[in-house]
């Protein structure tokens, strides 16, 4: 029996050469016709990959647009239909946070005039989400219609600006509260900078580019301790997180407006007040807490100094942002690209007149007839800072604006509005 050796490697070199040769070629014959096999396999596997990826992306898609609250032929037309304008030299607007305590008033003061008004709010829990719903049914009583959706969805705000041509954004969706940002930073971030990138990004490519008005805050000016404050003075030493993302906003806008054309207005809240209010705001707080017997918590600044705000009431805030849309200069952009110069601009809008926090309970216990349990404790550092006052001469000499209600008469129309939306009657709840 021949050997391994003798198989491999025969005794005549003449015969092995030629079966040698004729071996290698089967070989290589076989090699080749199974390497074209796995080729195959391995182009078919590859087409039922991208098959089965295309047909998951195109069920998903389904799916996202079928779950989506927004979208399809019904829903554009509410949009247009509110959008529509219905003044000589009108403007369409689309406002964020519409459901909210100042979008609200100024969708309505809008829509009012003959403006079109398409609203925008997310409807988060942050304060009880069935006040914001009644702020809704509110707007939509009077011809608003208000998409229940996140600023940060590039997608649906795309959708909106597709849908409309809007001639103005009024931007006053946002994560309020200074002592919130210790318990939940992320809001803050998610909502007052990615969002507002979000709105602006989809505003540098709209074609016409609208003019933006948004809402900064007096937050701004922080440890700042020259009075009345100025849009002049420094910004650079905000006391809370949410001061430095309102901050942050406002770079960010200058820069949008430098690169890409856009005109941008910011407006600079004092302590914003009245009907339809936030649950969150101390003068709303106190009032429930003063009608329910409990006490109420009152702080004091540094050597036991009252704090002092510039309470400014919601009806003259409205008059800021309607002067601010109705002078604000168009945006000089087109499809991403800024064609010259456009606005850049902030105003202060304040009340001028900073009152002191335990002269505001007085004034309420006045209107409510009852008298508070007062607890006065040192301010925490929590973020909040001893006294506002804001100098407004540029936004009269460039807006006319001009407060014309003071917190006496401010907190009263608050008071009668609290009693009949929560159900009192002469002080006590109507059951």
């Amino acid at each position: 029996m021949p050997s391994l050796q003798e198989e491999l490697f025969p005794s005549t070199p003449g015969k092995f050469k030629i079966e040698r040769s004729n071996a290698m070629n089967r070989q290589f014959h076989r090699c080749f016709a199974s390497t074209s096999t796995m080729f195959l396999w391995a182009l078919f596997l590859i087409a039922l990959t991208a098959s089965y990826l295309s047909f998951q992306s195109f069920v998903d898609s389904g799916s996202r647009y079928l779950s989506a609250s927004w979208g399809g032929i019904q829903w554009e037309k509410q949009v247009r239909s509110s959008a529509q304008i219905h003044r000589s030299g009108g403007m369409s607007v689309l406002v964020t946070g519409a459901a909210g305590f100042v979008g609200s008033h100024v969708s309505l003061a809008l829509k009012k005039r003959g403006d079109g008004v398409v609203g925008l709010d997310i409807f988060n829990n942050y304060y009880d989400p069935s006040l914001k719903k009644a702020r809704k049914s509110l707007l939509s009583n009077n011809g608003i219609f208000v998409v229940e959706g996140d600023v940060n969805d590039a997608r649906l705000v795309g959708k909106l600006f597709d849908v409309v041509a809007f001639t103005h954004v009024m931007h006053l969706a946002a994560q309020a509260g200074v002592r919130y940002a210790m318990e939940n930073p992320q809001s803050y971030v998610h909502s007052n900078i990615a969002a507002l990138v979000t709105l602006l990004e989809a505003c540098k490519t709209a074609n016409p580019q609208p003019a933006i008005v948004w809402a900064s805050s007096s937050s701004v000016y922080g440890l700042n301790e020259n009075a009345p404050f100025s849009e002049l003075d420094r910004t650079d030493q905000p006391a809370s997180l949410y001061a430095a993302t309102k901050k942050a906003g406002e770079e960010i806008t200058h820069t949008y407006n430098h690169i890409y054309g856009l005109s941008i207005t910011g407006l600079r809240f004092f302590t914003v007040y009245g009907p339809w209010g936030r649950p969150d705001m101390a003068y709303f707080s106190f009032t429930r807490n003063i009608l329910q017997g409990k006490p109420i918590t009152i702080y004091r600044g540094k050597n036991r100094v009252d704090l002092a705000r510039d309470f400014t009431f919601i009806d003259d805030i409205v008059k800021g942002c309607l002067g601010s849309l109705d002078t604000a200069g168009k945006s000089t952009g087109s499809g991403g690209r800024k064609r010259g110069p456009a606005p850049y601009r902030i105003f202060n809008l304040g009340n001028t007149s900073p009152v002191t926090v335990p002269t505001l309970v007085s004034i309420l216990e006045k209107h409510l007839k009852k008298k508070a349990k007062r607890n006065y404790v040192d301010m925490p550092g929590n973020g909040d800072v001893p006294y506002t006052h804001a100098n407004i001469s540029l936004a009269r000499r460039e807006l006319g604006y001009k407060p014309t209600t003071d917190l006496q008469t401010g907190l009263k129309k608050f008071v009668r509005w609290y009693l009949s939306y929560y159900g009192y009657n002469n002080g006590k709840p109507v059951n």
